[in-house]
């Protein structure tokens, strides 16, 4: 689906070309740090919709909202946990492949895959409330450390937005011990923290704001294994949604047909 952003975002690890313009590079003489592992264990699981092509998942004000794609299936939905099935949803329109989401001060920010274009619906109603340009090629993943809107495109970069006007007010440049992060996705603001899937890789990236640089890594090689075993029609990992009242976080995929809340070790 995402082939020709895979190819790009191989090019630009391999020539590091495309963030010359960033200051967070990384690198200098030190040795990098290896990414220090971060242990998960499965509180619970709960039914996700097969037919969503999950893009964004978050909660707000405790309820669970998420994004899907593909051009005439993509949708806003409300979701409740237990049952997996949707209260209110609306098709963001035919010509669109919806991306992700994030909700600031009722408005719902939507990004579109390569049509360029966000829209904003009001999260009460899902009343659409305008749309708004980004500074990427791409939409990807949003989220929001309470003041600005940070997303993603698939390269190694995150982009940082003021909410309203979507107005650019950085760029960073994401990196592992020296190297530069490809195919950065999904994102969820964690204390002080951006957890980020990474596109094609059973991984969930703890990433530190601060320095761009990646400081744990969470291996769900094993939940995504199990089922793809038992469901040979599922995509790869994509979704992250932390409960601040709670701080629960929970995972699924792509057409995934179970959510799982999980606990983080240290």
């Amino acid at each position: 689906m995402k082939l020709f952003t895979w190819l790009c975002g191989l090019t630009t690890v391999l020539l590091a070309s495309c963030n010359g313009n960033d200051s967070n590079n990384g690198g200098g003489d030190a040795t990098p740090e290896a990414t220090k592992p971060i242990s998960y264990s499965v509180v619970a699981t709960y039914p996700h919709d097969t037919s969503s092509f999950t893009e964004g998942l978050l909660f707000y004000k405790g309820e669970l909202f998420e994004s899907t794609g593909l051009k005439g299936k993509s949708k806003l939905i409300k979701t409740d946990l237990k049952t997996g099935k949707a209260i209110k949803s609306i098709n963001i329109g035919d010509n669109y492949f919806g991306e992700g989401i994030v909700i600031i001060n009722d408005t719902v920010y939507m990004l579109t895959y390569q049509d360029e274009v966000g829209f904003m619906y009001n999260v009460n109603d899902f009343k659409k409330l305008g749309e708004f340009k980004f500074a990427s090629k791409e939409g990807w993943g949003m989220t929001t450390d309470g003041k600005r809107i940070i997303a993603s495109d698939g390269t190694s970069n995150l982009y940082y937005y003021e909410p309203g006007s979507f107005k650019l007010l950085q760029q960073q440049t994401i990196t592992e011990a020296g190297s530069l992060v490809p195919n950065i996705n999904e994102l969820e603001y964690v204390d002080g923290f951006i957890y980020a899937n990474q596109w094609q890789y059973p991984y969930i990236l703890k990433i530190n704001p601060a320095t761009g640089e990646v400081v744990g890594k969470i291996d769900l090689s094993a939940i995504t294994e199990t089922v793809k075993a038992k469901y040979p029609f599922v995509l790869e990992l994509n979704g992250i949604a932390f409960e601040p009242a709670t701080k629960k976080i929970y995972i699924t995929g792509k057409n995934w047909p179970e959510l799982y809340e999980i606990q983080l070790g240290q």
